[in-house]
């Protein structure tokens, strides 16, 4: 195509042309325009860049700007270089319609400014911050210090930062806001500064050339060394390749986050010539080495060839505008009819640059994966990638996740750093705070020697924390402070003690302090190393019956009822089933009553005289005897125990029993149960402390009348050393108030709590606990077991009711089995009875005949047997030759028994009438 069909199009460029940065970015402008049109000869539109140099300055900047929209009529500008100069252009650009497109502007604060004109060729700074989290949440450090530069590139990226690490619960300790200008002097003295805190982890927000000198005078204090954690943002990180090699010596082990660039073979390629041509241009300096700030700028000028290319032939004119003019010259600018088309062509632009994917989303190009490299040698080392799927990965491969290659930390150590030290404030060792106490001394107990006045504290608590500490994969020293006044007295109760704490004097507090809500208002606890709870403890007393009516409280009253009607009814069944076939079941009415009375009791001895000759009747006794059996010997058990076992009941279960009657209860001194008991709305004047396990026996030895106390409220840890020593006298009756036991104080976040609470896990779980409970506590006594309310010991019917419907149904069954047999047999006899016969005559008549004896039963056939044998004469006549008087009464209701001969068969129709 000829050349005067071309149509030129101005586009301004603004730079700072005596830093690297300006000198790279122009060279890559200039090569993108160069690279895109040899390679789209076709194309109707040519750029022509406009070149402005903003000498570093906010005004600089401003000034070439309008130089380029008053003068040349440029309809877009690439740049400026910095956040700071990009903020007076946005303005420009909104008011002109000119888009301002900036490939190395990445503070965040330029988004809020909301101006569609302003595009950003590069990312913003916060689409860095998750990886930065990411890292620090992956090697769990705590606290972290914050150093950045005070201006608007360093500022803007702050809230985004401090939000991403209060989601995963890292604090930041400290912020050090380095001045643009600052001094070498004040950089050092800010640095010694921070190498007094606990803190060692150090994230790092600005460029060159302030971010070398920070380092250089890091390396010199000493803050380089092992134990340092360094990790830069992409301000820094992105210019390592141009840095000199002094400052890379003075930054190993640092980590750092930079934009992912993607190898390819046109980036390679690129690199080649570029390397080429600023060699040519800049034949005296060897250092300068490209970076993504440079991939930026060439994707930035092609996008933007590409966008114009897209209009056409448009007339790219401008107008005036209605600003009326003024000294400063802003009449003079005009607004530009094709700015509108084409910030709307370069939005919708995409294509794939070197950097990677070119689009613009929201008005800024869109986030992709972060690198983490890290400073090892004369350059950087890959060591992970970060993706917003994927989170930190090894490599683009997501199989890889969470694993990243072996990091080389400051000192050349390959040990990933804790995060944090003791602090170096001239201390040598932590000061740790112990209560001073009369009693329980188990717990914690000081003493000191007369002659050598050495303080030694001993105690439960105490080795608890010492093989915690000795646990910690690190050393820690520290010492013991007594909290006492100069006289050896306590210097004030468990609170004075905590808020020593707060108030910096001791760095920690060890000892039977109890974790309570309103103390970790100001301080930090461990997890707890003892029971947790608050119960009350009182005096017990010997429930043992000894009044002459004990025999009867084994059983309750019901089950004495049920086995007295199980005895008697027993008894009739086995005369029902053996009467007419057992002459020991005949007899006399009275004789008979007290042979079902005598025969039923006497089971309970087994002493019974009788005979059973009837299967249903041996049926029915086998089960009774089992029933028996059990009884008894329950009985005899439960009244063993209520003559010779000791029965400790509380004399109180009820803590509302002892507000009402305004009842004495004791603490300890020096303890939350003191508020704790005011909180339950007892009288204060009521509440009365005691020091030690002896003084709390000596209260109760007294009522609460005559100064003592009727109850005592104590925690989990003390009761149970106190009930080990009087288990007889006293125990622990329900609730237990919920409380977090015993934990060691420490001040707030303090970086010691996470690998402390660890280690008290490990020593509380392990076989070190029962050693120190043995060393301290000595042999717990054996107790006996101690009920919360008074409860009856008797056996109820609950318990046997059971064995007696099975001896129900047993006897239940046998007597169907019996009547049933007795009517069958006896069915034609109430056939041929006299019409009419009523049915109550029925009943009289089946009773008598039931009132006879079974002669067809094997055991009267045997007795006539021996009777034919017997040399008597007067034998009995026979029954069928015997008769009875049917109005006569059942002969169980007859003083004797009269031969049946004397009266007529009723059931014979032939029978004689009687005499009478």
């Amino acid at each position: 195509m000829p050349q005067n069909t071309k149509i030129p199009v101005k586009v301004g460029v603004v730079l700072d042309m005596d830093t690297w940065l300006g000198k790279m970015g122009l060279s890559c402008i200039s090569m993108a325009l160069s690279d895109f049109y040899a390679s789209h000869g076709h194309y109707k539109t040519r750029l022509v860049p406009e070149i402005r140099n903003s000498k570093r300055d906010v005004v600089g900047a401003a000034a070439a700007a309008l130089d380029l929209l008053q003068n040349e009529d440029v309809q877009a500008i690439i740049g400026p270089a910095s956040s700071m100069q990009a903020n007076f252009l946005i303005g420009l650009g909104d008011k002109t319609h000119v888009p301002i497109i900036s490939f190395s502007a990445t503070s965040p604060s330029l988004s809020s400014l909301q101006s569609q004109y302003f595009i950003r060729a590069t990312l913003n700074d916060s689409a860095q911050v998750p990886a930065i989290r990411a890292i620090v949440q992956a090697f769990g450090w705590r606290e972290v210090v914050l150093i950045y530069v005070g201006n608007e590139y360093g500022n803007g990226v702050i809230p985004y930062l401090t939000d991403a690490l209060q989601e995963i619960d890292t604090r930041i300790a400290y912020r050090y806001v380095i001045p643009p200008l600052a001094t070498d002097d004040q950089i050092v003295k800010e640095l010694y500064k921070l190498m007094t805190m606990s803190t060692r982890v150090f994230i790092v927000h600005m460029s060159t050339p302030l971010g070398p000198r920070l380092f250089t005078k890091a390396n010199k204090v000493g803050m380089m060394d092992e134990g340092y954690v360094w990790i830069l943002t992409d301000g820094m990180a992105d210019m390592l390749s141009t840095l000199d090699e002094s400052v890379i010596d003075s930054m190993q082990g640092v980590l750092g986050v930079k934009p992912h660039v993607p190898r390819s073979k046109e980036l390679k390629s690129f690199e080649i010539r570029w390397k080429r041509k600023i060699q040519q241009e800049y034949p005296t300096n060897e250092s300068y080495e490209l970076n993504i700030f440079g991939l930026w700028a060439y994707d930035a000028a092609s996008g933007l060839a590409m966008a114009v290319e897209q209009l056409g032939t448009t007339n790219f004119s401008f107008q005036n505008s209605n600003i009326s003019r003024n000294s400063t010259g802003l009449g003079t600018i005009q607004v530009s009819k094709t700015g509108p088309y084409l910030l709307q062509s370069l939005l919708s632009t995409k294509f794939r640059g070197l950097s990677g994917d070119f689009q613009i989303v929201d008005g800024q190009l869109r986030s992709s994966a972060f690198q983490i490299v890290n400073v090892i040698g004369k350059g950087e080392r890959g060591v992970a990638l970060w993706t917003p799927e994927n989170g930190i990965v090894r490599n683009s491969n997501p199989t890889y996740k969470a694993d990243l290659r072996t990091i080389i930390w400051p000192g050349d150590s390959p040990s990933v750093p804790k995060g944090w030290v003791l602090p170096t404030n001239g201390m040598k060792s932590l000061r740790i705070g112990v209560p001073v106490k009369e009693g329980f001394s188990e717990f914690v107990k000081v003493t000191r020697d007369p002659i050598t006045n050495i303080t030694k504290v001993t105690g439960y608590c105490i080795a608890i924390f010492d093989a915690v500490m000795a646990a910690l994969p690190y050393s820690v020293p520290y010492e013991y402070i007594p909290f006492e006044t100069s006289d050896g007295k306590p210097a004030g109760n468990y609170n004075d003690l905590i808020y020593q704490v707060y108030l910096q004097k001791y760095d920690a507090v060890v000892g039977d302090t109890t974790i309570v809500a309103n103390r970790s208002l100001y301080v930090d606890f461990t997890l707890p190393y003892t029971e947790s709870g608050v119960s009350m403890i009182v005096p017990v007393i010997d429930k043992r019956s000894k009044n002459a009516w004990v025999f009867l409280k084994p059983l309750t009253w019901d089950l004495w009822v049920t086995s007295a009607c199980f005895f008697v009814f027993i008894g009739f069944v086995i005369w029902v089933l053996e009467h007419r076939i057992n002459e020991d079941f005949r007899g006399p009415r009275s004789n008979q009553v007290g042979t079902i009375l005598w025969f039923s009791f006497s089971t309970m001895v087994f002493a019974q005289k009788e005979r059973v000759v009837s299967n249903l009747a041996r049926f029915v006794v086998i089960i009774w005897f089992f029933v028996v059996l059990i009884l008894t010997q329950s009985y005899t058990a439960s009244l063993t125990s209520m003559l010779t076992v000791q029965q400790l009941k509380p004399t109180i279960t009820d803590i509302n029993e002892l507000i009402k009657n305004g009842e004495r209860v004791g603490y300890q001194t020096g303890s939350f149960v003191h508020e704790f008991l005011k909180w339950m709305k007892f009288d204060e004047t009521k509440l009365v402390i005691y020091e030690s396990p002896e003084g709390l026996d000596e209260l109760f030895s007294n009522r609460s009348s005559d100064g003592g106390i009727a109850a005592a409220f104590e925690e989990i840890p003390y009761m149970k050393l106190f009930l080990a020593k009087y288990c007889s006298k006293y125990t622990a009756v329900q609730p237990t108030y919920k409380f977090d036991g015993f934990g060691f104080v420490f001040p707030k976040r303090s970086p010691l709590i996470p690998d402390v609470s660890m280690q008290v896990l490990n020593v509380t779980e392990g076989a070190k606990m029962v050693q120190f409970e043995k060393a301290w506590f000595g042999q717990t006594p054996s107790c006996p077991e101690l009920t919360s309310s008074v409860s009856s010991n008797s056996i109820g019917l609950n318990s046997f009711w059971g064995l007696f419907l099975i001896a129900g149904v047993a006897s239940f069954v046998a007597l169907i089995i019996c009547i049933t047999t007795f009517l069958y047999e006896n069915r034609d006899t109430l056939v041929h009875l006299d019409p009419p016969a009523s049915v109550w005559r029925k009943i009289k008549a089946m009773a008598t005949r039931f009132d006879h004896k079974d002669l067809s039963s094997h055991t009267f056939r045997k007795s006539e047997m021996v009777d034919r044998t017997s040399p008597a004469t007067n034998c009995p006549p026979s029954p069928s030759s015997l008769s009875i008087q049917t109005e006569s009464n059942f002969a169980f209701f007859r003083d004797q028994e009269t031969p049946s001969s004397e009266y007529g068969d009723p059931f014979s129709p032939n029978r004689q009438t009687s005499p009478q």
